[in-house]
């Protein structure tokens, strides 16, 4: 049964009195600082991205409260050095929010100057084309389109993320079956290079090679990032089997042969296209 309104309000100043009271009274607690509690706070987001990938709901739940705590812990640090605090997190996400869905929120006529293009937006692709020209008209929004990409983004998300928000403003491919030939000249290139064993140009048209195939799956509609993580989880699983069986045999992974461990993937394959 979800909860009313004022009981996510009282959650939510409950997990505020208990924040305030550890950053007292527990050494740990008060000593965090910005720099010391960043780590943390990549560990948490990727566990929370682990348990999503994954569908965990229990565990879903449990890291979204270890993320809001981190952010709320930035808050109250920036609030004790008189920067800021959750409220003005709050409302300065909120104000943002507004302001970027001008068909959701229409603008006063006072602000509607530069904005009355945008109010019109009845698909999830007009509302993303307008996103990024929206942000760039914010006072202190981003100077460029792909200033508002994270330099720190893992290198494939990024690429994901620069197309996108390059699409947003018309710079894609007219047909999105064109680009299978743009990968198949980038795989090309590729081996060419491979065939010259000039590693660094080598290294240089592998990563052309990647940014086209993501450039592919965008304009499918899929993630990269997601499929490849489930390929991963897939891999984890079947070559653990074969650790498995192979413990099971008393034989090391180190003297089975290709064929025997290739033999137990391919019984894990089936197993798996069973159960589903």
């Amino acid at each position: 049964m979800p909860h009313t309104r004022e009981e996510k309000l009282e959650a939510f100043g409950r997990l505020l009195d208990v924040l305030d009271k550890l950053r007292v009274e527990c050494p740990w607690d008060r000593k965090q600082t910005n720099e010391s509690l960043r780590p943390n706070t990549i560990e948490e987001t990727f566990e929370l991205c682990d348990a999503l990938i994954k569908n965990d709901t229990q565990n879903i739940c449990k890291e979204l409260g270890d993320v809001i705590m981190h952010v709320m812990f930035y808050a109250l640090i920036g609030q004790e050095k008189g920067q800021f605090d959750i409220a003005d997190v709050c409302n300065k996400e909120a104000d943002k929010l507004i302001f970027r869905h001008p068909h959701v929120y229409p603008p006063q006529p006072t602000e509607a100057e530069g904005t009355e293009d945008f109010t019109q937006a009845k698909t999830s692709d007009q509302v993303l084309k307008n996103w990024e020209q929206i942000k760039l008209k914010e006072k202190d929004g981003n100077r460029s389109v792909l200033a508002g990409v994270p330099a720190s983004l893992p290198s494939l998300i990024k690429a994901y993320r620069i197309q996108d928000k390059a699409r947003n403003v018309g710079f894609d491919w007219e047909d999105k079956g064109d680009v299978w030939e743009k990968v198949r000249e980038e795989l090309d290139e590729l081996e060419a290079e491979l065939k010259h064993e000039d590693k660094e140009k080598s290294t240089r048209e592998l990563g052309d090679f990647l940014f086209a195939v993501i450039n592919a799956a965008r304009l499918y509609h899929l993630n990269p990032d997601n499929a490849l993580e489930h390929t991963n989880q897939k891999f984890i699983r079947r070559f653990n089997y074969i650790e498995e069986h192979s413990i099971k045999q008393g034989k090391p992974l180190t003297e089975m042969t290709l064929q025997e461990m290739d033999e137990l993937w391919n019984e894990a394959k089936k197993q798996e296209n069973n159960e589903e």
